[in-house]
């Protein structure tokens, strides 16, 4: 019961209960939206709309969870340059260096980082300390 090609738009239309079921597979604990839209022959990102949309619908939206920080004193800062780039010969003409330690705890995991920290990686750590959890 998957879908039928409409020759106007070009668009796939699918079944309301062919929707619902990926819906169902795809909330289940351990589901893996992409293999379930890859072996339905759709788009995750469809798999992923119809998730959103099913969720808004029924108010199941799971509560923001807050979890708890601690500031560390400033002795316990350790300074670390941003950039191992070559020193340039006026010193007043150099950036200062960005210093500063994230530490967080969630999970039964810790993670702590010192220095200045790329954006891009602390996204994917912490991506894939959220999928792990």
């Amino acid at each position: 019961m998957k879908s039928e090609q409409d020759s106007k738009a070009g668009r796939r239309h699918h079944d309301r209960a062919f929707k619902q079921e990926l819906v169902r597979q795809s909330l289940e604990p351990g589901a893996s939206v992409s293999a379930i839209a890859l072996r339905s022959g759709i788009n995750a990102n469809m798999l992923f709309k119809w998730r959103r949309e099913h969720v808004r619908a029924a108010g199941d939206a799971p509560p923001a969870v807050l979890l708890p920080i601690e500031v560390a004193p400033a002795t316990e800062v350790m300074s670390i340059p941003t950039s191992a780039a070559p020193a340039l010969s006026s010193s007043s003409s150099r950036p200062t260096p960005r210093t500063g330690v994230i530490e967080l705890e969630f999970a039964g995991a810790q993670l702590r980082l010192r220095g200045a920290v790329d954006e891009d990686s602390l996204c994917s750590v912490l991506r894939a300390l959220r999928q792990s959890a």
